[in-house]
């Protein structure tokens, strides 16, 4: 019988509501070690669509069920997809700083912020497993703490994130400290340069396998948004892929124009990279353009600060830091227990993130003294002095005041 004959879909009688299809994903912070994230299908109908956008975190209530996949002819048997048919969306985390804290911490940290070598315990208590590199850790402290981001009345923002470039000798712990800067912020990402392309690390447009529509998987810097993204083999990657990041590290946001989708993504994002010089170490008689070669000076002026980190051999170092990792293996735990404990230190981060100093005029003097100091030195010795580096400076001000648990950016 053909049943067309007999029903017909009348589509003026018919009433019509809106759908999406959205996929979901564990927490990137939540996975374990090795474990891939596990994703899951989620079905959208009514004034829920177009709620979320791809890098939102968002607690979904639904039901389940059992969808059938499409039969192929060679394979007869029926496989079924489990779906999540949503019922109430909510977006969660927009401010990692709007997370409560707990009375006893509260306590804690307002005593802290009392203590007049407060900066100094804040410094050795990052990364303490790892040996010297006190600017290094300063740099970290302050990225964590970040700046403000502002809004003009015209819709215009300046961002308030912190972006640091690693450069140096093998064997200086570069990785190692972008793996705990990964682990204490809010939200962190590691990713290796090597294993990461463009639209890996912004957004890539996927074909779905049952319906044939587009849609935008989020990329690294997208998922760790208003967090850290650390990038370690900044200088292994390919120039194409990492032309990507010159929009994110500036403007903030990934604009994708894929398969019909012409999207702007939020990317609120510090990001901390690894690299390694052009020739393998880092050669003093050589300025930083010629030392690192594959990364372009459009790209170095986006990072706020930049290390020269170098293995020179000094008798007396050297038997400080093999004291200190032979220490680590024989005792199996941290040599020196830091002044303040890893739970503790991410909790202050968090709380010091609800300041917004502001400039005095005197701290504007200073930053107006250096920046023009800084304008006069030779191209030729340092990466070239923009602009940029102006409101680089004023940002790690307002960080190192923020971190220092103060209202005014003082001299």
């Amino acid at each position: 019988i053909n049943r067309d004959k007999y029903f017909q879909l009348d589509k003026r009688s018919s009433l019509f509501i809106d759908y999406q299809e959205i996929r979901i994903q564990e927490l990137p912070e939540e996975l374990p070690a090795g474990h891939l994230p596990r994703a899951f299908d989620v079905q959208i109908i009514g004034d829920l669509v177009n709620q979320i956008r791809p890098g939102d975190r968002v607690d979904v209530t639904g039901i389940i069920r059992a969808e059938e996949e499409d039969v192929s002819k060679i394979d007869k048997l029926t496989t079924f997809n489990a779906v999540i048919e949503a019922r109430h969306i909510q977006v969660i985390g927009k401010e990692p700083e709007d997370l409560p804290l707990a009375k006893e911490d509260q306590e804690r940290i307002t005593k802290l912020a009392k203590d007049e070598q407060l900066y100094d315990k804040l410094i050795q208590s990052v990364a303490p497993f790892i040996h010297g590199h006190e600017n290094e850790k300063e740099a970290i402290l302050l990225l964590l703490a970040g700046s403000p981001r502002k809004t003009f009345s015209d819709g215009k923002n300046i961002r308030g994130d912190i972006n640091i470039l690693l450069v140096g000798d093998p064997g200086t712990a570069k990785s190692e400290l972008l793996k705990y800067v990964a682990k204490i912020a809010q939200r962190g990402l590691y990713t290796s340069g090597k294993g990461s392309t463009a639209a890996g690390l912004t957004a890539a447009v996927v074909r779905e396998k049952n319906g044939g529509m587009m849609f935008l998987e989020a990329g690294a810097v997208v998922l760790a948004d208003q967090g850290v993204a650390a990038i370690d083999e900044f200088d292994k990657m390919r120039a194409e892929d990492r032309s990507a990041l010159h929009e994110t590290m500036e403007q903030q946001t990934v604009s994708v124009a894929k398969g019909g989708i012409v999207a702007t993504l939020n990317a609120r994002t510090s990001i901390i990279a690894a690299a390694n010089p052009t020739f393998g170490r880092y050669d003093i008689y050589k300025n930083l353009h010629e030392n690192l070669e594959n990364i372009p000076t459009p790209l170095l002026t986006r990072f706020d600060l930049i290390f020269a980190v170098r293995d020179e051999k000094d008798r007396v170092k050297d038997e400080k830091l093999a004291r200190h990792i032979l220490d680590t293996h024989r005792k199996e735990e941290q040599v020196i227990s830091p002044p303040i404990d890893f739970k503790l230190l991410k909790k202050f981060i968090i709380h010091s993130k609800k300041i917004k100093p502001k400039l005095t005029k005197e701290a504007q003097d200073k930053i107006l003294e250096y920046y023009l100091a800084t304008r006069d030195i030779p191209e030729e010795d340092m990466v070239i002095i923009t602009p940029r580096q102006l409101e680089g400076l004023i940002r790690l001000s307002t960080a190192r005041a923020r971190i220092l648990i103060k209202s005014k950016i003082k001299e």
